[in-house]
């Protein structure tokens, strides 16, 4: 049975059951361990979820030159040159938050401005190791993007680009239909492939088709997909027309939750075109942000079984500073709210991965790119705020320990990676001069 099937079965919340001991098929050496390789990073003793390989148990993982080198219930660290012992802790690929604003600059909005924030100082510490900007440059400045920001990052930053030639340079821009260039947008989606990984249009508040119909174009002939934040609610933009007629398979809604654009009919139901837009093939995401997800929209929602297909975080300067916090925060509300630990891993690595049309990403396959994030999955009493103030309480809470990016540690929260400091007695009679 499918998992949106089983959670249509649970009470909100739920209690979060995990499955152990699966194999990881190919992957798995079986239970003696392997001769002792001089590998850069070993992982060990950590509880292991990677949806795409079906592996939810404990294994150890190697790391070398960049790259996941192996994956096995024991490997031999003996010549290795760093070991961490994630004993208790959860081990899962490194996270990709798809909807984030990372455009930082002086102005004063999305597109090289300080409403979007530097990636490296808000990724790591939440297990992200691949951003995606949704938008916040448009073909006009996405090569300012790049060179201030995507190619000086540590993080792996993709683009959505903006069908707005400007991007996200605040309301007279971004209602310029003029500047919706399909051709323009698909032709610097082309010069990079590698980067640009869709097409995104957002708040638009006018009555007209043309933001959507002009995205949809520049990601067919780009052959990528398109993310919607459908803008202001228009009587002559239903929803449901969106869903159904404007957005093809594979094309993204974001802010799946918010409650802003007649998510839920006014008898509390999910709205018909949420579902049958999803079986036509279109992806719910989270997109959290400042005033993007509400309580009384998702609650509902998941006791339909309408769960996310990717989580993310619609990251910038306000969004972090309140209800939204972080990666492993809105992961977090999910367990709150009762979805299962695996699920919430998979919309927030191999899920989102497919959905950018990147399968070398999000996954812990040997060859793939050593991107790992470990947490902790502390237990208490724990308060998850909304975008509008409103609080559930949970009893799980996942907390990052570590974040591995291109097999180097680049968040490493209590020092699992350090070597661990003793006294130099030699040091301890004091200076020489007797003082």
């Amino acid at each position: 049975m499918h998992a949106r099937a089983l959670f249509r079965r649970r009470i909100l919340p739920a209690t979060l059951t995990l499955t152990v001991g699966a194999t990881l098929g190919a992957l798995s050496p079986g239970g003696a361990p392997s001769a002792a390789e001089a590998y850069d990073l070993v992982i060990q003793r950590g509880h292991v979820i990677d949806p795409k390989n079906q592996l939810d148990a404990r294994r150890d993982i190697a790391v070398k030159d960049g790259k996941i080198a192996k994956v096995a219930r024991r490997i031999d660290a003996t010549a290795a040159k760093k070991t961490v012992d994630a004993s208790g802790e959860y081990v899962t690929p490194g996270l990709i938050d798809l909807h984030a604003h990372l455009f930082t600059g002086p102005e004063s909005e999305y597109r090289n401005g300080w409403a979007g924030v530097a990636p490296d100082g808000f990724t790591f510490r939440s297990g992200v190791t691949t951003a995606v900007d949704a938008g916040s440059s448009g073909a006009k400045s996405f090569d300012l993007f790049k060179k201030n920001v995507i190619d000086r990052s540590k993080t792996r930053v993709l683009a959505f680009l903006n069908i707005v030639g400007e991007g996200m340079a605040g309301g007279k821009y971004e209602q310029n239909l003029a500047d919706m260039d399909p051709g323009l947008a698909a032709a610097k989606a082309k010069e990079h492939p590698e980067t640009i990984v869709g097409i995104k249009t957002a708040h638009y508040e006018g009555p007209e088709w043309t933001p959507v119909e002009n995205s949809v174009k520049a990601g067919t002939e780009a052959d990528i997909p398109v993310m919607v934040d459908f803008g202001a609610n228009r009587p002559e933009r239903p929803l449901k027309t969106l869903l159904t007629e404007k957005l093809r398979s594979g094309d993204i809604y974001s802010h799946a939750y918010s409650g802003l654009r007649g998510e839920l009919g006014p008898d509390g139901k999910l709205n018909p075109g949420m579902r049958e837009g999803r079986k036509r093939g279109v992806l719910f995401d989270v997109g959290h942000g400042g005033g993007s997800f509400a309580w009384d929209v998702a609650v509902p929602a998941l006791k339909e079984g309408f769960t996310p297909d990717t989580i993310s975080t619609d990251l910038h300067i306000t969004s972090m500073n309140a209800g939204m916090k972080d990666q492993s925060n809105v992961m977090s509300k999910f367990l709150a709210a009762g979805l299962p630990l695996n699920d919430v891993v998979n919309a927030s690595t191999w899920a989102s991965a497919k959905a950018i049309k990147r399968p070398d990403l999000g996954h812990l396959s040997v060859g793939a790119p050593a991107d790992l994030a470990v947490f902790t999955l502390e237990k208490g009493k724990f308060g998850f705020v909304d975008s509008f103030g409103y609080r559930i309480d949970g009893k799980r809470k996942l907390s990052t320990e570590l974040t591995v990016r291109a097999g180097k540690v680049v968040w490493d929260l209590n020092g699992k990676s350090a070597e661990k400091w003793t006294p130099d007695p030699s040091r301890l009679g004091g200076r020489e001069d007797g003082h």
